[in-house]
């Protein structure tokens, strides 16, 4: 085993996850999804802390585990909506935030296509937009999200490594190139400030001015 994946086990077990968490992960093996790791569902509280976060769009709602990591950071009055095209990952992630105690009135999870629901949203009305949902949708995810996103406000990509294939400069499939394509994007953009963080599969995290 190399000190890069020994490296990598480390962070991802530095902390463990809360028993909320660990039932998300079932449900979502369940299902058949691969939810963010537990390394980067810790990322997603410190950053949620970190800027005071009170109100959440996640794109790609899963079994409810970045949820549960939202929840975690907002504070009691916090609000999360949350957007899927399958209602049936919606029902499981619903279940596990009703085991976890969180009111429903906290949350919305709204079942539809991620860019016709983002285009209905209010414009700089929400502290961070997260998305992790289909990667040929992540240039216009991240340009909705922008709209949406307050002055000061985050928007978070998952998967942005994508397995490694970003990486690879060999590798020009629709999906890798899409992405690579949109860490360009953030990157020259003079409004963000931007860092790739190697948690899990890779977060963006872009910071609004």
């Amino acid at each position: 085993m190399t000190p890069d994946t020994l490296s990598a086990q480390f962070v991802e077990t530095f902390i463990a996850d809360a028993l909320d968490a660990q039932q998300a992960r079932r449900a979502s093996a369940d299902l058949g999804l691969t939810p963010v790791s537990a390394a980067t569902a810790h990322v997603l509280t410190l950053l949620t802390r970190t800027v005071g976060a009170q109100s959440v769009v996640e794109v790609g709602t899963g079994a409810g585990v970045s949820a549960l990591a939202f929840f975690a950071g907002l504070g009691e009055d916090g609000l999360l909506t949350s957007v899927d095209t399958e209602a049936e990952h919606q029902a499981a992630a619903r279940e596990v935030l009703k085991a976890a105690g969180i009111r429903h009135t906290r949350y919305r999870l709204i079942t539809g296509e991620a860019l016709t629901v983002l285009a209905k949203l209010r414009a700089e009305a929400y502290d961070i937009v997260f998305v992790d949902a289909d990667f040929m949708e992540y240039p216009e995810c991240l340009e909705e999200g922008l709209r949406i996103v307050r002055p000061g406000g985050l928007v978070i990509l998952n998967h942005a490594l994508l397995g490694g294939k970003v990486a690879d400069e060999t590798n020009c499939d629709d999906e890798t190139m899409l992405v690579r394509d949109t860490l360009e994007a953030a990157r020259n953009l003079d409004m963000l400030t931007t860092a790739l963080i190697p948690v899990g599969d890779g977060l963006l995290v872009c910071h609004v001015s």
